[in-house]
């Protein structure tokens, strides 16, 4: 059976995928890229969870396959947990993640260390060919430092640092990060609904 994870970030494909295979499933997991182009959903939602159900449902319809979506960022205490949904384009429509990573750190350049509280948020989403849903959250708590450290992940990962760690998200392997990351421990959750999919449940 395939299952189409409706994203277009290489590198979460990836990290996705790792994840799954790693669970012992033998579903084929596809990506964006693996099936035909098809409209993508304006994420305009005004949550994590209402944007990965857009994603999931529109892979779902346009393919016929159970589609596995997520929304996910960086939500940081002394901003009123923004970015938030706008992580992905803080610094703007087309911004990189260098961009928004910078225009995150000007913003908070003043605030001390013990008031740069934040957590990344992951919600996912699972539509099945049937149209049935479920969508989980998961979070990893920690600190925003002000510079960027490591070379691995992406996004906002070099200047957080999470709880229980000493070197930032993009420091740590990709299986340190996984075990403790949002979307490692989404994906976990996910898990035994991928198993009943695969079982035909």
């Amino acid at each position: 059976m395939r299952l189409l994870i409706a994203s277009g970030n290489a590198k979460k494909v990836v990290e996705l995928r790792r994840l799954v295979e790693q669970a012992g499933l033998s579903l084929e997991v596809v990506g964006l890229g693996d099936v035909p182009a098809y409209p993508e959903p304006v994420e305009d939602g005004d949550s994590f969870e209402a944007n990965a159900l857009l994603k999931a449902r529109a892979g779902a319809l346009a393919t016929g396959l159970p589609t596995i979506a997520d929304d996910s960022g960086i939500e940081v205490d002394v901003l009123n947990n923004m970015p938030g949904v706008r992580s992905a384009r803080w610094a703007g429509p087309g911004a990189s993640d260098a961009d928004n990573l910078e225009l995150l750190l000007r913003q908070i350049s003043d605030v001390t260390p013990e008031r740069r509280r934040g957590r990344f948020v992951c919600a996912m989403a699972l539509v099945r060919a049937d149209g049935t849903e479920e969508v989980l959250r998961r979070t990893m708590e920690g600190v925003v430092i002000d510079a960027p450290r490591g070379s691995n992940g992406f996004g906002y990962d070099p200047i957080f640092v999470t709880d229980g760690h000493d070197v930032t998200n993009a420091e740590l392997s990709p299986d340190e990060k996984d075990a403790v990351s949002h979307r490692g421990q989404a994906v976990r959750a996910v898990m035994p609904l991928l198993a009943a999919l695969e079982e035909g449940r």
